[in-house]
């Protein structure tokens, strides 16, 4: 551990579970980059990823966004790639872009594509698969509706999976935010991870939860002060 990480984690008290806003100064407190740090929330979750039907995947839009730019690759033609360049899509086209990607081409961060789209995009499942980056309908990212995808992606949309652990990881933004953007932010994804609850989710649902920065301490959050259950 460096000398920097060591000194941001005696700022956190090792086994206690603080209110969420709480945790977000101590997180802006303790960063100990000179960059901008990302924000992660982890999420320990009571499923059974093994089981198809426990499976929790879902889309959030961040209200305060993330804190970066994001760069949208749109497979569309005619009237809807016209619609994707007027969304603010970064790269618009079919077969091209194809082509471009499987000669090693890959600086984008989202890709959208159209239905009439996948048999094209699809060849290219073995690239962009692994990299989490092959469009999918269950995210919203296989649609008509590229103007929407398009913008929600630009305004902080994030998606998540669960693991093969049973843990959800999901940045809610920067250091740099206020601990009141943060905190909305995780909110939000709190939120939509407690909709996306599968029914064959049995006893406590959100068993952990902890926020860290990209370099510094993990901090837990006490789970009652942000659910229900």
């Amino acid at each position: 551990m460096g000398k920097k990480y060591v000194e941001a984690q005696k700022k956190v008290e090792k086994d206690r579970e603080y209110p969420l806003k709480e945790a977000m100064s101590l997180i802006k407190d303790a960063a100990p980059a000179k960059f901008d740090e990302t924000v992660e929330l982890v999420a320990r979750l009571g499923v059974d990823p093994k089981k198809s039907d426990q499976m929790v995947r879902g889309t959030v839009v961040m209200p305060h966004g993330m804190g970066k730019p994001v760069r949208v690759l749109v497979f569309a033609k005619g009237e809807k790639e016209r619609e994707a360049r007027e969304a603010g899509a970064d790269f618009v086209g079919a077969e091209d872009f194809v082509e471009k990607i499987q000669q090693g081409w890959l600086d984008f961060d989202k890709a959208v594509a159209t239905p009439d789209m996948m048999g094209l995009v699809g060849k290219l499942g073995k690239i962009l698969g692994p990299r989490g980056l092959m469009p999918n309908p269950k995210l919203g990212t296989v649609t008509f509706d590229v103007g929407k995808a398009v913008k929600e992606i630009k305004a902080g949309k994030a998606d998540y999976k669960v693991d093969k652990a049973g843990n959800v990881h999901m940045p809610v933004g920067k250091v740099s935010f206020s601990p009141d953007a943060l905190t909305e932010n995780a909110m939000a994804a709190i939120d939509s991870l407690v909709k996306a609850k599968p029914a064959t989710s049995k006893g406590k649902y959100l068993k952990k939860l902890c926020v860290s920065s990209t370099m510094g301490p993990g901090v837990k959050v006490d789970v009652g002060t942000v659910s229900k259950q």
